[in-house]
């Protein structure tokens, strides 16, 4: 699989779209609500971008509930993560159920269309940053660990892997890294004890599969954002973490990478920085800068194949299975 994960026009392939797949650099294809108007097309979508690709790639889609969710018509509408302690009436024990439930839910709808990875959950704290919000599980590092800890095991439990993000957190930031170039003045240890903590512990129990680091720059620690920081993702999440999965980027095309310099210039710092895949989305032509200034025999990065998904089903098949039926009878509950 090549490292760069892009996105293509709309809902069938465009002879654009099966040009750029057929490259050697391309390993993966990021799925948006345009790409998307009912099950059957998308469907035929994701096999029209099988056979494209010169080569296996993975396909993923932010699809974390509330907020963000790329497809919604003959989708469950999977709550956001940030409300589901709330409307448990704060009861640990209820929100843990509805997380594992949820997250196996939203992953095996995902699979049964062939799609690889959701890029979830979500691991920042719910602090000043509009962006997170309610995408988050929580205020606090513990309670949003053991709620993520079931989200991610609902997740796995549908065959899904999980990408945590976005790493070391972004919940103290009040601006968007989308518009804005976000900066947090914590200390190193600050960080540590609070928003990193909770990425070191669902590493801990072995729940991480992938994670993406945040667009924003901690200058107590280092003056690069961290998704092309080799403090961050090598000093810190390989070493000390000993974390050995993959690590995405975040957009490229967001303005909190603007600041690196154009696009071939942010794809080559984030790869050379120690991210394994790179995202380029909604600029066609930032895809073509990267793909003709990276060399096109990069050698294969054999995490990347870890997090295909396995065979299963298609979506009719899961709508006949008995978890399915009472994953909608819990989803019921929770909104009435």
């Amino acid at each position: 699989m090549g490292p760069l994960m892009l996105d293509v026009a709309g809902c069938e392939l465009t002879p654009d779209d099966k040009e750029l797949l057929d490259h050697p650099l391309v390993g993966g294809v990021i799925l948006f609500s345009r790409n998307y108007h009912d099950q059957k097309q998308l469907a035929e979508l994701i096999g029209q971008i099988r056979l494209s690709a010169r080569n296996n790639i993975l396909i993923g889609v932010d699809h974390e509930g509330g907020r963000v969710q790329r497809f919604r018509q003959g989708f469950s509408a999977i709550p956001a993560m940030g409300d589901i302690f709330n409307r448990s009436a704060e009861v640990m024990t209820r929100a843990e159920q509805y997380c594992d439930t949820f997250g196996w839910l939203m992953a095996a709808e995902c699979l049964a269309f062939d799609i690889d990875l959701s890029f979830a959950p979500v691991l920042d704290l719910n602090g000043v940053s509009d962006v997170i919000g309610d995408r988050s599980f929580h205020t606090q590092p513990e309670p949003l660990i053991n709620l993520a800890s079931h989200f991610i095991t609902g997740m796995h439990r549908a065959g899904m892997k999980a990408t945590g993000k976005h790493f070391p957190g972004h919940g103290n930031v009040k601006e968007d890294s989308h518009i804005a170039m976000p900066i947090d003045g914590r200390s190193l240890e600050q960080i540590a004890e609070l928003d990193m903590y909770i990425f070191t512990q669902l590493h801990a129990k072995g729940l991480l599969d992938g994670i993406m680091p945040a667009h924003v720059v901690y200058p107590e620690v280092d003056d690069m954002p961290a998704g092309f920081s080799k403090v961050w993702l090598q000093t810190y999440l390989r070493k000390q973490m000993g974390f050995d999965g993959v690590i995405f980027s975040d957009d490229l095309s967001m303005q909190g990478a603007a600041f690196i310099g154009d696009f071939a210039a942010r794809a080559k710092a984030a790869l050379h920085a120690g991210c394994d895949m790179i995202l380029v989305c909604n600029n066609p032509d930032a895809a073509a800068q990267v793909i003709d200034n990276l060399p096109s025999n990069m050698p294969t990065n054999t995490r990347l194949a870890k997090l295909a998904k396995a065979p299963c089903g298609d979506f009719n098949a899961l709508k006949k299975t008995k978890e399915y039926t009472l994953a909608q009878r819990s989803l019921a509950e929770y909104y009435h």
